[in-house]
Order: structure tokens, then sequence, then C-alpha cells
């Protein structure tokens, strides 16, 4: 320690004696003032494959049950969805046109890379107020429906397209097409695995998503942005905004580029503003009110068909 920090250190005792305080009391609140100050991780969003901060530059701090802070979060505006969905439709086509085959390629590869880092999620979800037990199952089930959804997505057209009987001598086709931009609301809840369970089966029908992730469980939202970004999948299939689901519900169901809202939750005022707002542009709006995100009726092919639209043709029987 050099003269000028000894001489900055004795005028501070010298002025809290001067107050009255003890010598002891004057040691301790030098030691106060030298307290070191935790730096909370400032975690970003992700949309097009990037990780750029919020435009409005606000942010929140996500605390534990016990309230202390975990990190600070973005608080999306509604400029973040509008430039998320702008991805999400720019690599729409190229998702939507890319093989079934290669789709569940993608799906496992992810469910590989979350495995590989099955401890962090795990420690963001105890720190976030679950068991380490809870927690370890909740992830384990996530990487699993991943991998569920990625069998699935080459299969799920032998399901639910279909050749017609008809009385002419046609053709008669159903066949399953990939809806667009699903904009999807997670549930508060299950800060993974609800998450999955509503984003898996959207991008295994060829759909691109926006997700908005739990406002009060993000952490592992944005870690699950992170294996996104290091896997094959292309950028602006999946986008995660983070924030308050007041802050951009009504924008999510009014907009006119978004073609579905998945919405995970049971708040019926929060239904009623989607499904009101959604009818200017006759948006389909799903609701899913799972108890459990880890029970057996949260995963199935049904899911996907949410957010696929059946296309009927028709083709001449030639002689």
């Amino acid at each position: 320690m050099d003269d000028s920090t000894d001489a900055t250190t004795q005028a501070r005792r010298t002025r809290a004696l001067a107050d009255g305080a003890t010598a002891g009391d004057a040691t301790a609140a030098l030691a106060d003032t030298t307290r070191r100050l935790p730096v909370l991780k400032t975690y970003k969003i992700y949309i097009n494959g990037k990780f750029p901060r919020t435009e409005s530059g606000h942010y929140y701090t996500a605390r534990a049950p016990d309230g202390s802070a975990l990190a600070n979060m973005c608080l999306c505006s509604r400029k973040d969805f509008r430039e998320a969905v702008v991805a999400a439709r720019g690599a729409g086509e190229k998702w939507a046109g890319s093989t079934a085959f290669l789709r569940g390629q993608i799906l496992y590869r992810i469910a590989e890379m979350m495995e590989g880092r099955r401890g962090q999620f795990v420690a963001e979800l105890e720190a976030q107020g679950l068991a380490h037990a809870a927690a370890a199952a909740e992830t384990d089930a996530a990487i699993d429906r991943f991998v569920y959804y990625a069998g699935w997505a080459d299969k799920y057209q032998q399901i639910f397209s279909s050749v017609n009987p008809v009385s002419s001598s046609h053709f008669n086709f159903s066949v399953c097409e990939p809806t667009g931009v699903v904009a999807v609301v997670a549930p508060e809840t299950d800060g993974l695995l609800g998450l999955v369970s509503n984003v898996a089966p959207a991008i295994a029908g060829g759909n691109t998503c926006v997700a908005l992730a739990s406002t009060s469980r993000p952490l592992c939202a944005v870690t699950l942005a992170e294996v996104l970004h290091a896997s094959d999948l292309p950028g602006g299939v999946v986008n995660i905004l983070t924030g308050r689901r007041d802050d951009l519900l009504s924008h999510m169901a009014s907009h006119m580029d978004v073609n579905a809202v998945i919405y995970a939750g049971d708040t019926a005022a929060e239904i009623h503003a989607l499904q009101t707002a959604a009818a200017s542009n006759v948006k389909r709006v799903t609701v899913r009110r799972a108890s459990s995100w880890s029970s057996p009726g949260s995963q199935n092919p049904y899911l996907i068909l949410d957010t696929q639209e059946v296309k009927t043709t028709w083709h001449p029987i030639g002689s």
C-alpha cells in the first residue's frame, strides 16, 4: 500500500472518530466501503442466429426464490419482436423446404449438445428454485423431447396426410404444410421443459418460431439459445426473447406477419386478449394448459399438427 493510500485510510478513520465513533466502528465502516459487489451476468436475446442486446436498453433482474439476484435479463420491446419476426420469415422458406430427414437430424443434434451441457441446465434450474432431483428430471425430459420430435419429423406426414376417395377420374391428396411463423409464449412455471415442449414440435413441422421465455425463470432459455446457435439449426429458425408478457402479448397476436400463436398457460384475461387481437388477420391461437409438461400427454404428434395447414390437391388420372 503506498503513502497516498495510507493517508486516505487514516483520514477516513479520523473523520469517523471525530463524529463520535469508536476505533472499531471506524474500521468496520472502512471495511464496508471496500466490500466487493458481485458482477451479475447480463443475458442477451437470440435473433437471427445472433445475440444482440435489447433495442430498448431496458433490463430486469431475475431473482431466486429467496430474493437474491441471479442475472440481468433483457426487457424486450416491440421492436425486438418485429426484428425477430423478420428473421423468422427470412429463414422460413429454406427451413420448410429442407427434407424432413434433415430436420430430424438437426433436432437430434440439439439433443446431443444439450446432453453435453446438462450440468449447466441443472445448475440453472436449481438456482431458480428447483430441488436437484427435479432439476435433473426436467433437464433429461427436455433432452428426450428433442429426440422424440426428431423421430417424428419424417413420419408425421404418413399419419396426417391421405389419399381421399373421390367419384371422378382424379387422384385427391391431402398433405400437411407448415403454417409459417409461429409465436410461442412459454409457460411461466417450466422454464426449460415447457419452452422445449412447444418449440420442438413447431420446428419439427417446418415452421419458424419467435419464443417469449418465462419471465420468472428465464435462465435456461438463453442457455438453450446458445445450444441452438452452436448446433446445425439455421439462424432465424428459432428466436428467443425475454421480458414481460404484458409488453408483448398483444403485439404477438396482432402482428400481420405472424401466422399462429401458441400460448402455454391458463390466464383467462391473456387468452381472451390473444384471441381478440388475432382476429385481425384470422390468426390461429392454440392454448395449451398442460398441468405438467413432463406428463405423457405433453408430447405427441398432434402438437406438430397444431401448426400445420392441410392442403388438398386434385390430379387427373391420365388414360
